[in-house]
């Protein structure tokens, strides 16, 4: 079967050792997870980890029912590119001399869309925001400026579907057990 990159969303309350726990699964099959991202979601209380992954459709949905078995998640998703949308921010810092000395880099710069964040006599640091092959891209090209670090995000990513699925499941889990996720007044 062809690996292909997986986006897996994985929404949980904010405890401690649920990234642990979501990791380990991927750890048991051997699965190296390519970016990380977690941050809270529009819903109180709810978090989102957002994993990506090489591998095949089956063995991906089979993580996927490994992970929702975990205590404290409450629904994961399992997403191609093309049912998402998302991006990664990559900060980049290169000495401001070579950013002075050599006009070539300004033109680099515009051409990538990236920003400046701060300038220091020392050094200067570049935001670019896109997908991983702009912000790879763009570090490419400023290796020969004598870059001296590179940092890029994990992925985050929103959904095209017009439904926000966890929503109505979070909707749908309260009315079948009110104990467990009492109606907000």
């Amino acid at each position: 079967m062809e690996k292909q990159l997986f986006t897996i969303s994985v929404f949980s309350e904010n405890n401690v050792g649920v990234l642990n726990q979501v990791t380990i699964i991927f750890t048991r099959r051997c699965i190296n997870l390519e970016s990380i991202s977690a941050s809270p979601t529009s819903i109180p209380g709810v978090h989102k980890l957002t994993f990506t992954a090489y591998g095949d459709r089956r063995q991906m949905e089979k993580v996927v029912q490994q992970i929702e078995k975990r205590i404290d998640v409450l629904k994961a998703f399992l997403h191609t590119d093309d049912e998402i949308v998302y991006q990664e921010v990559a900060l980049y810092k290169v000495p401001t001399d070579k950013l002075l000395i050599e006009s070539n880099l300004e033109n680099i710069i515009r051409h990538h869309g990236a920003r400046i964040l701060d300038i220091t006599p020392e050094y200067t640091i570049l935001e670019k925001t896109g997908h991983n092959d702009e912000t790879e891209a763009l570090f490419e090209e400023l290796k020969r400026y004598d870059i001296r670090q590179f940092v890029r995000s994990g992925r985050v990513t929103v959904t095209k579907s017009p439904i926000e699925h966890v929503s109505n499941y979070i909707e749908q889990q309260a009315r079948l057990h009110p104990d467990k996720f009492p109606s907000e007044k």
